[in-house]
């Protein structure tokens, strides 16, 4: 399931991982690190500024059985979502 950058946009999140300055694998790792704390059904949003967690987290939400929602690029932060599933 893909969103479209505008329903991106108004998701309501509920976690939000700021890793904008970090390099690969740093976006994953704190991701990894805090998708405990997001409850069974709710968004986390990763903040990024490396161009390969673009590939990573889409790979590894898949991986992990979280829906990934997508991804949108604004003012040179990545800003990508994924649904925790459980």
């Amino acid at each position: 399931m893909s969103a479209t950058v505008e329903e991106l946009k108004t998701l309501q999140n509920t976690h939000v991982v700021d890793a904008r300055g970090v390099s690969c694998p740093g976006p994953i790792l704190a991701a990894k690190k805090q998708i405990g704390g997001v409850p069974v059904g709710n968004v986390m949003e990763i903040l990024a500024t490396d161009s390969g967690t673009l590939k990573d987290v889409p790979a590894w939400s898949k991986k992990m059985g979280h829906d990934y929602l997508g991804a949108f690029d604004e003012a040179g932060v990545i800003h990508l979502y994924l649904k925790k599933t459980k």
